[in-house]
Formats: structure tokens, C-alpha cells, sequence
């Protein structure tokens, strides 16, 4: 009898476990998965394209910004109302320093080159385009996309070192995220699309959708610049994705990843 009732509690305790792994995450006003609008390098085309169909479509973005590229110098005024209208400026480094070793990156110059550069210096570099970015938004808290995907620095890996200093921070390359229980947030995968078609991006949100977990987009350049895409592919996405307000959570991905994190367990002080 004792026998008996141990297993029926097994198979309760086993069906109580399923059920609460089955259980989608919580996104908000019950949608079915989170979609993360964010553009790289602060190019031309960012400002003159993507930023004005979204406002079309009353959907935010996340622009994560070079500091020392040309539309920082020349329309700073225009990153700083993007701001105030809701979108969200993310660290992209000072000078977007990439590792020169790895293959086809003959076009990394010599004075931005990850290989030479310290943990120390680039530490001082994220922080000082943190001051910079706050100088345009006036927010106190970023999230950032690391150049190229490249970790390690002349001396070791330097995200390790600046990793505290944001909400969360887009890292590697990946397309939907498969569980957002083990999401690292220090580490969020990207999907970085190029020359591809309107099709191919729903079909992406889509996925997000039936897995009830989250797609992180890396733009470029939209309708020109580099690692394009067209403003026609571009526009089809923004479309079915303001067509479907209740399936999806179109917000900046500073939103998405606080919202993440309120749904985790609060750490035990006590646990090392």
C-alpha cells in the first residue's frame, strides 16, 4: 500500500513537472512570441528608410550605434529625436573593432583591429560610448550588440569585462530562440539578414510564434548601404507584424530583456 501511494506521488509530482514545462512564456497581453527590430552601424539608410517605416507602422526599434561613424557627426539631431519618439539607441563600440585573423576580414583596418587591442581598452572604449549615447537619449541603461560577433581581445575575452554594464547584450549568430528558460542575456543569439526576401522574414516571425519564444533581428543597411536589405522586404515584415498585434510583441530589445528578466526567479542571496 505504502508502495503504492510513493508511485502515485511519483506520477503526480511527473505530470505537475510536464505541465509546467509545457507551459508557454508569459509574453505580454498574452502574445505569442516577442520580435526584436534592431539595426547595426548607424547607417544612412537606417535614418532615411527604416526608421521612417517604422514610425508608419507605430512600431519601435533598437539602433545600435558605431560612435565614430559619419551619421553620429552629421545627424546626430535625427539618432536623438529617433529617441524621443521611442526607439531605442544600443552600444555598438566606439570604432567596431573586429578580429583581423578571422577569414575575409581583409577589411578590418590595423588601428580597429580586436587582435591588438586589450581588455582594458576596450573596456574604456563600450564605457565612453555609453557616456556618449546617454549625451543623446539621456537613458541610464543600454543594451549593446558586440561588432562582428567577436569576443576575444588581444589579452582575453572582453565581454567578460563590460558584461554588468548592460541589460543585455546581443552576441552570435542564430534564428529563433529555442528556450527562453536557458536565454543567456548576456549572450543573445541574432539573426542577421541579407538579400533576403519578405517571405523569408514572416516565415521567421512565424517560427518565433509556434515556439511561443522570441526572434532577435540584426539589420543593416535597408534599400542600400551595406549587408542590405530592401525596403520592399523590409516593409512586407513591418506589415504583417502591425497586422498582428496580438501575436506579436514588436519592442525595443532594452523592453523585451527587462521583461525576460521579471519573469525569472529572483536569485537566492544566500546561494553562492
Amino acid at each position: 500500500m505504502r508502495g503504492a501511494r510513493r508511485f502515485a506521488l511519483l506520477v503526480l509530482a511527473t505530470v505537475a513537472a510536464t505541465a509546467q514545462a509545457a507551459e508557454p512564456f508569459p509574453w505580454p497581453g498574452g502574445r505569442k512570441a516577442a520580435v526584436s527590430l534592431a539595426y547595426d552601424d548607424a547607417a544612412p539608410s537606417q535614418l532615411d528608410n527604416a526608421i521612417p517605416a517604422l514610425d508608419r507602422h507605430g512600431l519601435k526599434g533598437s539602433f545600435y550605434l558605431t560612435l565614430a561613424a559619419d551619421t553620429l557627426r552629421t545627424r546626430q539631431r535625427e539618432w536623438a529625436a529617433a529617441a524621443r519618439n521611442g526607439h531605442e539607441l544600443g552600444n555598438h563600440t566606439l570604432f567596431h573593432a573586429c578580429s583581423s585573423s578571422l577569414p575575409d576580414r581583409q577589411w578590418v583596418p590595423a588601428h580597429r583591429d580586436l587582435d591588438t587591442t586589450t581588455v582594458a581598452q576596450l573596456r574604456d572604449q563600450v564605457l565612453l560610448a555609453n557616456v556618449m549615447l546617454t549625451a543623446i537619449d539621456g537613458r541610464l541603461e543600454r543594451t549593446m550588440t558586440v561588432p562582428c560577433g567577436d569576443t576575444q581581445a588581444r589579452d582575453g575575452n572582453y565581454i567578460d569585462a563590460i558584461a554588468r554594464e548592460f541589460v543585455a547584450i546581443k552576441l552570435g549568430q542564430g534564428g529563433v530562440i529555442a528556450d527562453m528558460a536557458t536565454l543567456d542575456p548576456a549572450a543573445v543569439p541574432v539573426d542577421v539578414p541579407v538579400d533576403v526576401t519578405g517571405e523569408q522574414l514572416i516565415a521567421r516571425v512565424e517560427e518565433a510564434a509556434r515556439r511561443g519564444t522570441m526572434v532577435s533581428f540584426t539589420f543593416h543597411g535597408i534599400g542600400g548601404d551595406h549587408l542590405a536589405v530592401s525596403n520592399e522586404a523590409h516593409e512586407q515584415l513591418l506589415r504583417h507584424l502591425a497586422a498582428h498585434p496580438d501575436v506579436y510583441w514588436v519592442a525595443s530589445f532594452i523592453d523585451i530583456m527587462r521583461h525576460v528578466a521579471s519573469q525569472r526567479p529572483a536569485k537566492d542571496s544566500s546561494t553562492p
